[in-house]
Order: C-alpha cells, then structure tokens, then sequence
C-alpha cells in the first residue's frame, strides 16, 4: 500500500463541511471532495460534551492531536479511515454545534469566539496520511490503527469488514437514535444505539448466534435490503411484549432471541404471566430477577436461574449437628435419604463438607429458606433429589 504525508489545515478540512445529526448520515469536507464517515466506519461518539470539548481546546492550546489518515479514491477523492471523531469534532464546532468554555468558564461557540482564535483554529495544521492500495489492505489497516485509542467494538469492527449497501441500510436502521422505535427496543436491549449495540442484536437473533453474525453479514453483504433482519427482530420483539405485558429494568439484555426459538410456539397466558413475574419479584429469596423470563417461560422447573438465596453456615452447622446426634443416637445415617436405603450407607455418618443444604420443601413449592425448612443430605442425594 502507498502513502503519502501531506498537511491540511482545519480551515481545508471544514471547507464545505456537511453534516446530517442522524446518526449514519454523509458527512463531507474539503469543498466535497472528504467524505468523513465512510460506511465502514463507526458512528460519530465524541458528542459528550468532553471529547469533542478536548479536541477544540486541544487546537486552541496548539497541541497535536496525532495523525490522520485518508485513502485515496478514483477522481481525486479522498475518504477518512482513520480521524473521523477528531474531524466531526472540528466541523461540529466551526458550524456552532456545540460550545467550548473559555478562561473565564463561560460557554463560548466558534461565531462568538475572538476573531484571532477562530484564526487559531482554522490554521491548526493538520498532518495527514493519504493512502492507495486494494480495498482488503485499506480495511486490514483500519483494523491495525484501530488497536490504540477507543478501539472499535466487535460489531463496528464487523461493520468495516463487510462494509456494503447492507452495512448502510443496517446502520441507518438500526444505529440511528431518532428513529422512533428505539425507545420500545430499549426495554429489550441493552447498550448503545451509536456504537452498534441495537443492530448487533437484531444479527444476533436472525443469524442463530453471536459467532454466525459475520457469516451472516458476508453472505447478505451486497443485498440492498434489510427485511429478514428487521421482520426478525420485530418478531421478536413483538413476541416478548405480548407475552410480558409488564416492563421491568432486568428484560434490558436478555437473550430474547434464544428464548423466542425456544418458547414462540408454546401458548401462555399473559395474565398469569404477569401474576407470577410479581410474586418472584417481590420474593426476597430470588438473587437474580434477570433469570426470572426464561424460569417462567420453561415452566418454572430450573431454579438455578434464579439463583435462590442458600442457606447460611450458621443454619447449616446447626442443622448438621442436630442430624448427627440424632443419627447415632439411633445407628443411622445422617443423611436421612440414605438411612433410608440399605446399602452401606444405611448407617454412614458424612462429614459436614461432604453434606449440602437443601429444602425440606422444595423453594419452587413454597418452601422457605428457613432453618424449619433445612436438611443436610450427601451430595450425591442432594444431586438426584432436584426439586422433588
């Protein structure tokens, strides 16, 4: 691959600078010829009003803000492969998107800036990297250069690699924060709209796997449509909240679409549904509401999903000793499922660490998690016993 260093000024890059505030959008420089967000490339992040803030103070201080590289195209056209949040940032803040403050701390935009800062700024030079080369050397480089500073998560990686028509209509779906359905989705999913969390999920479902998204995204890469990741999603979506008429904060990140090809054909009733969502979730024995759906929609039978509070070692000891003496006391086992067999174990006395806890009454069957309610068993009874 072939580069070539050559120095912009800010005032070069912003010349002509566009910029769409939907997330996916063409953002341009140069007088048109920059195209700054490529499709491979992430969205823009460093709205925080923190990064892009440094990056303006960081021109004003003359303080370098590192290389930045662009590739070289057909007809003198040039796109960003790495520096788009720096780049943004300086068209952002010469087009009064957001402000700065200054000595005084009060909140200065560029229009309202002394004319020998905005200067300042437009004059800061830029040391840029143009390169040429096939696409599989430009994209394998993004990757490289993309190790230090915030680095590219798994799916903006994905995005770059398999960069397309499908890529863009993914992103401008499903990355975008003002598209209308993203707050219903939220409930569901957990992350950030921007970096990629939403449609990473909506390839996940479709695909079977976070492992086949980028079989997935290679096979669909040059479809100009979307419609089997979106009707998918929806599907799923729609699915979780007909059967769950209550919203809860611990839904957000749950694998719904594993559990939509496990549950989808079974019939439920949404009002027993939510009858029974309440009770676990005002019962103060369930460590882990997150498990909550999935013990529900299979039947309430795993109860390790919920990780049910155990007993503590004071309960334990006490319980272990009283089934002890009364064990010898009689020439028994004091595990009560082996006294009861009539094998060698008939009268074994275990050693507390070769015992575990368990409910008289099984917890799924209202049993509480009360010394009343605890028996020691050997741990190989214990296994079998399950819910019985």
């Amino acid at each position: 691959m072939k580069t070539t260093l050559r120095e912009y000024t800010v005032r070069e890059i912003v010349a002509g600078f566009v910029y769409n505030e939907l997330e996916g959008k063409g953002l341009f420089g140069l007088s048109g010829r920059l195209t700054i967000q490529p499709e491979y490339q992430r969205n823009y992040i460093y709205a925080d009003g923190k990064r892009d803030v440094a990056v303006i103070t960081s021109l004003l201080s003359s303080y370098p803000l590192g290389l930045i590289y662009f590739v070289k195209l057909v007809d003198d056209r040039l796109e960003v492969l790495d520096g788009q949040q720096r780049i943004t940032s300086f068209g952002r803040f010469v087009t009064d998107k957001f402000a700065i403050k200054d000595e005084n701390g009060l909140e200065q935009y560029f229009s309202g800036l002394a004319k020998d800062k905005q200067e300042l700024i437009l004059d800061s030079v830029i040391l840029v990297y143009e390169c040429e080369g096939t696409e599989t050397e430009i994209k394998s480089w993004f990757q490289t250069i993309n190790i230090a500073g915030i680095p590219l998560n798994n799916q903006e990686m994905l995005n770059a690699v398999y960069s397309g028509p499908f890529v863009t209509l993914g992103k401008e779906e499903f990355s975008n924060s003002q598209n209308a359905h993203v707050q219903k989705w939220s409930a569901y999913i957990s992350g950030s709209v921007i970096r990629q969390d939403y449609w990473e999920r909506a390839l996940e479902w479709v695909s079977g796997g976070k492992d086949a998204i980028g079989g997935y995204m290679s096979l669909h890469r040059n479809d100009n449509s979307i419609n089997e990741v979106k009707t998918y999603f929806t599907s799923v979506i729609d699915w979780v909240g007909s059967v769950f008429t209550d919203v809860e904060s611990e839904m957000r990140g749950i694998e719904w679409g594993r559990l939509f090809e496990s549950y989808h054909n079974t019939a439920y009733d949404p009002t027993d549904l939510s009858t029974r969502v309440k009770a676990l979730y005002g019962d103060a024995y369930v460590k882990n509401r997150k498990g909550i759906w999935e013990y529900i929609l299979g039947g309430s039978k795993e109860t390790r999903l919920l990780e049910v509070r155990v007993f503590d070692e004071a309960t334990k000891k006490a319980t272990y000793t009283k089934q002890t003496s009364d064990a010898r006391s009689v020439g028994t086992s004091n595990c009560p499922l082996c006294a009861l067999g009539a094998d060698a174990n008939k009268a074994k006395i275990w050693k507390q660490e070769e015992m575990d806890a368990d409910h008289v009454a099984a917890w799924s069957k209202g049993g509480a998690t009360s010394p009343e309610n605890c028996q020691m068993l050997c741990k190989t009874h214990n296994r079998a016993k399950g819910n019985r």
